[in-house]
């Protein structure tokens, strides 16, 4: 390397890691979701494998589209949840949007609200949200689809 350019190119390393490592633990950092679920319940990917056998719960994968078209619950429903809110149980829902029209219309139905795992603030902001909306039987898969893929249970694609 030519010995002028050395001071340069070293400048440049440090400035790179100057800008990206403040934003790595943020990026990490992703907390989990909450243990609990008020007004419903939060269910094993065993618990939620009956479910589907027995083709009794509507599944909700609250993935995007395309995570939702890599493979999903077998049966489940593409029903994305857009969140703006920060993730954290004290979210501000107003700032998020979900197409709860796309629910059963039966609200003692049970419903499974899966993404991709206990970081998926997706799935467990939709099932408050449905609580909310007046569903009785509202179940969150806190392990998701990592756990659900892990176990080896049936996929759909």
């Amino acid at each position: 390397m030519n010995s002028r350019r050395y001071p340069k190119f070293v400048a440049a390393i440090a400035l790179c890691f100057g800008l990206v490592l403040p934003v790595l633990p943020s990026i990490a950092a992703t907390p989990e979701t909450p243990t609990t679920l008020t007004g419903g319940k939060v269910i094993s990917v065993a618990d939620a494998r009956k479910l589907s056998d027995n083709k009794t719960g509507f599944f909700v994968d609250t993935r995007s589209v395309v995570n939702f078209g890599k493979g999903h619950v077998p049966g489940a429903h593409a029903i994305p949840y857009k969140a703006e809110s920060a993730e954290s149980a004290n979210y501000d829902a107003s700032k998020d949007s979900f197409d709860d029209s796309k629910l059963p219309p039966n609200k003692d139905q049970p419903i499974v609200f899966f993404s991709d795992g206990p970081a998926g603030w997706k799935s467990y902001k939709a099932a408050v949200w449905a609580i909310k909306v007046g569903y009785k039987n509202v179940n969150y898969m806190r392990g998701g689809w990592s756990e659900w893929t892990a176990k080896g249970f049936p996929v759909e694609n």
